[in-house]
């Protein structure tokens, strides 16, 4: 029942902050800050010098929150997905698909989120049991192309990340797409000290998906 609750969670936020930081103590800010305004799914990436560590405080951190996710991001193997998950995990993001990463986290029942591009890649991702499909690089595609795969593919849930900001997020959300993935322009105030300006980009995010889900039904 784990995976199913926290892909519920990442669904019922819809949106996920997608994590790089130049430092342990930058990226727990940037997640505190960016929980604060509402973004209560957090991707860590392995690109973070120490990612595992502010996986693990993150979770020590927020282990009363039960509706605070914490995830790894950029994970290209299954060794660093089992690092991950040890670390305290609850999820699993990759740019791309891997069989092998896939085939560990359903044996853990940890959600895999592989990113892809094509039919045929999101066609594998949902025979090895992907539940949501990272599509990446969203700014390749833009909005309009998550309806068109939804036409063939009605069932695959999909999470774009790279391409989404406050002015298309709505698009996005109303064109089909499950949660979206923010990074750069969510996570950029860090570089000069202005973590309440995450806070407030993070509350305008969650407000506009919400809206654009009220819109879309």
């Amino acid at each position: 029942m784990n995976k199913l609750t926290t892909l519920t969670k990442i669904a019922n936020c819809g949106v996920v902050a997608v994590l790089r930081a130049d430092s342990v103590e930058e990226a727990i800010r940037i997640s505190e800050s960016c929980i604060e305004g509402g973004i209560l799914c957090i991707e860590i990436t392995f690109t973070i010098q120490g990612a595992e560590d502010v996986i693990k405080q993150l979770a020590s951190i927020y282990s009363d929150r039960k509706d605070v996710v914490i995830g790894a991001g950029t994970v290209l193997d299954p060794v660093t997905a089992r690092i991950a998950i040890l670390a305290g995990a609850q999820y699993i993001v990759s740019p791309a698909f891997d069989q092998e990463t896939a085939k560990l986290c359903n044996l853990y029942q940890i959600p895999f989120m592989p990113g892809c591009m094509t039919i045929t890649e999101m066609k594998q991702a949902l025979e090895a049991g992907v539940d949501i499909v990272k599509l990446f690089p969203g700014s390749a595609y833009g909005p309009d192309f998550v309806k068109a795969v939804k036409a063939p593919l009605p069932q695959v849930n999909i999470m774009p990340t790279g391409g989404v900001d406050l002015d298309n997020v709505e698009k996005w959300i109303q064109n089909g797409c499950v949660a979206v993935g923010v990074g750069g322009n969510l996570v950029a105030p860090a570089k000069t000290g202005d973590y309440d300006q995450i806070t407030s980009l993070a509350r305008q995010y969650v407000e506009k998906v919400q809206k654009a889900r009220v819109d879309r039904s």
